[in-house]
């Protein structure tokens, strides 16, 4: 049975919500939770297929995307407001709790959700971004480098180096990308590509070049095919022109807010629910097959299962069969009774 993609808002009293809904409103809830800078769009290969499986799949546009609300200083964007956004939307749905899928920045959220709302979550994944109980933040991130890669002497912030670039330069950072958003969105929505793995990432070269582009308009590409089609690149460059980046860039300015919540978690911030955790084996910026990255992730979880996709890091879109695959064999192995009720 195929069920239909229906978008939706939640509007409250601290904040509006646009998401995308499919599957039977009485069935068993998954909640997908896109990252920088992508749409509830970037989870279109997966509402139907676990729609058709039996569930009831949700995908917001997070705050500073699409038909959400965008807010006007960083603090508006630290994770405590995130997750409070979500929790929201959980209680619109009529839900006690949920599974939790997310990825890029989507990951942080999901893991923030696991750690300080375990009632709220009965199992979570995430797709390229481990697990770090510190928090997503840079004093978490670096000790964690790839020091044969980025030795420290040319590359104190390893592949990071673009996280700095946004707390030194917020502004030319913003301007950068809205300088010509469309070629932005072609530019980064692309493959994985196997020859650059065991190469320093394009992000680790960021405040050396000046910004992303050296700090002028990013260049005309051709869109990648195998990961948008026109219509895609279409909807990601018009909700990224209409809010800009100022909110997209702002999850990135509450690194010491972030880090301050994590001490705040559950349990530690040990999670005892079934974890899903899939690594890109060719995204080199979130780079978790030769780094220690993924190392806490490993002592923290209690039920961690974990699944290499031959992907780059956009991968719910360029290699949405094998994530797809990876998600239900996990929901069917380790969540069998959720997936019944």
């Amino acid at each position: 049975m195929t069920f239909p993609v229906t978008e939706h808002t939640l509007k409250t009293a601290r904040h509006t919500t646009g998401y995308l809904a499919c599957g039977r409103k009485d069935a068993p809830l998954l909640i997908f939770v896109h990252g920088w800078p992508e749409l509830s769009l970037s989870w279109r290969h997966q509402l139907p297929a676990f729609a058709a499986l039996g569930f009831r799949c949700i995908a917001p546009d997070m705050r500073g995307y699409g038909r959400s609300d965008t807010y006007s200083r960083h603090e508006d964007f630290a994770q405590e407001e995130i997750v409070a956004d979500m929790l929201e939307l959980l209680a619109s749905l009529g839900c006690e709790k949920a599974v939790w899928i997310g990825h890029d920045w989507g990951s942080p959220v999901v893991w923030n959700l696991a750690a300080h709302h375990p009632d709220k979550t009965v199992g979570v994944a995430s797709l390229c971004v481990p697990y770090l109980a510190e928090g997503f933040t840079l004093d978490a991130m670096v000790p964690l480098i790839d020091r044969t890669l980025y030795p420290a002497e040319k590359f104190p912030a390893g592949q990071w180096d673009y996280q700095f670039f946004y707390e030194e330069s917020f502004g030319k950072a913003c301007k950068g990308f809205e300088a010509n958003v469309g070629n932005v969105v072609k530019a980064l929505f692309r493959k994985g590509d196997p020859t650059r793995v065991g190469k320093p990432a394009p992000t680790s070269m960021v405040r050396v070049a000046g910004g992303w582009f050296g700090g002028g308009a990013c260049p005309d590409v051709p869109r990648d095919a195998d990961v948008l089609t026109e219509q895609d690149m279409d909807a990601y460059t018009a909700a990224l022109t209409r809010n800009g980046f100022f909110g997209p860039d702002s999850w990135y300015m509450n690194h010491k807010a972030n880090g301050a919540y994590a001490k705040r978690a559950k349990n530690g911030g040990k999670l005892s629910m079934p974890v899903l955790f899939l690594h890109g084996a060719y995204d080199t910026t979130c780079e978790t097959m030769q780094s220690k990255l993924a190392d806490p992730m490993r002592r923290d979880c209690a039920d961690l299962t974990e699944v290499v996709v031959q992907s780059g890091h956009w991968m719910a879109q360029e290699k949405p069969v094998e994530v797809n695959a990876a998600l239900a064999k996990w929901l069917a192995a380790k969540l069998p009774d959720y997936w019944k009720s």
